[in-house]
């Protein structure tokens, strides 16, 4: 017996918008149509797959390498400096021992600029990215996955402190060579573990003045609350980059004739007598969509990229290394 297809379930919103505008007489369920195209065990699953996401993102981050993130230059931002408390897995090398003796705890001298440069790092943890269309295809959490763990072993390769946003407390990761990246492997996986419900964009608070930010997801969640944020991020200041991953399916909505979309974990199905008819609604909703987020980043100083699961991810490390190092399109 065929499988119906499914559609993540931000994805199956904007086809639900496409039918209220122009089918309206076609019954549409309230519940959401979920993302997942195999149930997964979200926790289980993404400890199995993680050593290999890891030696992946660290090819990729190998392939980029050759670049450099040449920001620390001389300016007045070297005159000024500050004390932090040291994080777990600092180099030993960075304590300022004098300061240091002056209290119970362990202090890292910066100066303004290495406290400018923090890089905050934040990967959708919603259960929408646990989706793809077709099996050949990689799921869109793993994508986004590989992406923050290929970019932060870019970063802490280089010497760059990154900190990992989430819903809860971010958490900070020092550099520090392969204990480092497994560091952030090891936070990332305690971020998606948890119920996909309570999953929501980052707070712009958990981001330090001046930091870059990294948005790694799907973009598909509701425009105010992304509003909201880039908006924050604007304010602190900091600068942003949006790179959006998504299957290739949900710009496309590739099906046709009489269709039933099943959420695969209970949920209530979506029948479509032809789905052909409805695609040019779904087209214009998905655009009208990528063309509000394009210019939510616009108007706050920020940088949108695109990526899709279907392309080879060194093509998006490689626009985002581009971007942080200043060489790249500028927000």
């Amino acid at each position: 017996m065929t499988r119906p297809p499914s559609l993540s379930g931000r994805a199956a919103a904007f086809l639900r918008r496409a039918l209220a505008r122009h089918v309206p007489a076609i019954d549409m369920p309230d519940a959401g149509l979920t993302p997942a195209a195999v149930p997964l065990a979200a926790a289980e699953n993404l400890a199995a797959r993680m050593p290999a996401l890891i030696l992946s993102a660290q090819r990729i981050a190998a392939t980029v390498a050759a670049g450099h993130h040449g920001r620390r230059q001389a300016g007045p931002g070297e005159d000024f400096w500050q004390f932090r408390p040291a994080q777990p897995g600092e180099p030993v090398t960075r304590i300022d021992w004098r300061q240091s003796a002056r209290s119970s705890r362990a202090y890292v001298r910066e100066t303004e600029a290495e406290a400018a440069q923090t890089i905050c790092l934040w990967c959708d943890p919603s259960a929408s990215m646990r989706w793809r269309s077709i099996p050949a295809l990689p799921l869109k959490s793993d994508c986004a996955i590989l992406l923050t763990l290929a970019l932060g072993a870019l970063l802490l390769r280089q010497g760059e402190r990154v900190r990992l946003l989430a819903s809860g407390e971010p958490v900070d990761i020092p550099p520090g060579g392969r204990a480092a990246l497994d560091r952030l492997a090891v936070a990332l996986m305690r971020t998606l573990d948890h119920d996909p419900e309570d999953a929501g964009l980052p707070h712009p608070q958990q981001v330090p003045r001046h930091a870059r930010v990294v948005l790694i997801g799907d973009g598909l969640c509701g425009l105010p609350a992304m509003a909201t944020l880039l908006r924050g991020l604007t304010a602190r200041p900091a600068h942003a980059m949006l790179l959006l991953v998504n299957d290739p399916a949900e710009a496309e909505l590739p099906y046709a004739g009489h269709i039933r979309f099943s959420g695969l974990e209970g949920e209530e199905t979506l029948t479509l007598p032809g789905v052909e008819q409805i695609r040019g609604a779904y087209h214009e909703a998905y655009a009208r969509h990528q063309a509000d987020l394009a210019e939510l980043c616009r108007v706050n100083g920020h940088l949108l990229i695109h990526h899709a699961t279907d392309h080879r991810p060194e093509e998006a490390l490689l626009a985002l290394h581009a971007a942080l190092s200043g060489r790249g399109e500028r927000p």
